[in-house]
């Protein structure tokens, strides 16, 4: 994987968004519908190429995940880029299905990659905990808990969590792949009109399953089932809690990606290669 594109190439960067409802996740899948899969179809057609451009994402959502703030990076001949540069939006926009817009298309800065460049993802997550449900208008992107819940007990749960650790306990465990993320945000507010509670969760990356796990303990936090100091207590223990439950897709929706000035891009891609430990543990 190289931060430049192949000579004779120009890396370019994809601004989209997506209702993950119909979805099987961002990955391209041989049987199933996937966002990747539509994207790379629809160019292919457009660029009328005999070959599927490939795709790589800032953030890979999983089935039933929504984003609003996508980003994703596509090396294309120089030649084929030339030739629909000025129309490739507009092309893409009628042939895509409707629940997956592309919003810009542009050549991408020397050094960009749209997976490790980027300094921080942000998600949200939605929730509802009104007696009589959620909002049908609103059911495709809020999580209904039947339980009402403490804003405030859950913030106190949450500021013990942000900050660099391993978080093993909240990841679907990946062979090869580091757990060590640092939490930037994590912080919950509910609209005083509609009664959602919205977590605001930012890292400079997440591994599988950490949003909607560290949203599940939360929860429980929230309706008085758990004290604030257990999802803490989890981090450390280290090890998947059978009380962390992995919450529901549909709630959650990736909102942005933030990647550092132009000159700094491939160092920090450079960067987020690296395998990362915590202070003071060992290499083995």
């Amino acid at each position: 994987m190289s931060d430049v594109a192949e000579p004779g190439s120009v890396r370019v960067r994809l601004d989209l968004s997506y209702d993950g409802k119909d979805f099987s996740g961002w990955a391209k899948q041989t049987s199933r519908r996937t966002v990747q899969g539509e994207i790379e179809d629809a160019l292919r057609t457009v660029t009328r190429s005999a070959v599927t451009y490939g795709l790589t994402v800032a953030g890979r959502t999983d089935a039933g995940v929504h984003a609003r703030g996508q980003v994703a990076h596509v090396d294309l001949p120089a030649q084929v880029w030339a030739e629909h540069e000025e129309k490739l939006l507009r092309r893409m926009a009628g042939r895509l299905p409707p629940d997956v817009r592309i919003w810009r298309v542009a050549e991408a800065p020397a050094g960009f990659d749209a997976r490790f460049s980027a300094l921080w993802r942000r998600y949200a997550y939605r929730v509802g905990d009104r007696p009589g449900g959620v909002d049908p208008l609103l059911r495709g992107h809020v999580l209904w808990h039947d339980r009402p819940l403490d804003v405030d007990a859950m913030n106190e749960a949450a500021a013990l969590m942000t900050g660099e650790h391993d978080f093993a306990a909240y990841c679907k465990k990946r062979e090869g792949a580091t757990t060590i993320r640092t939490l930037q945000k994590l912080h919950w507010v509910r609209d005083g009109h509609t009664g959602v509670l919205t977590a605001t969760v930012q890292a400079d990356a997440f591994c599988h399953n950490m949003v909607r796990a560290l949203i599940g303990a939360a929860l429980f936090v929230g309706d008085g089932r758990r004290s604030a100091r257990w999802p803490a207590e989890v981090l450390a223990a280290g090890v998947r809690d059978p009380g962390v439950h992995v919450v529901r897709p549909h709630g959650l929706t990736l909102e942005e990606v933030a990647y550092p000035a132009d000159a700094l891009l491939a160092a920090r891609a450079e960067e987020a290669r690296n395998v990362r430990s915590l202070p003071g543990a060992g290499c083995c």
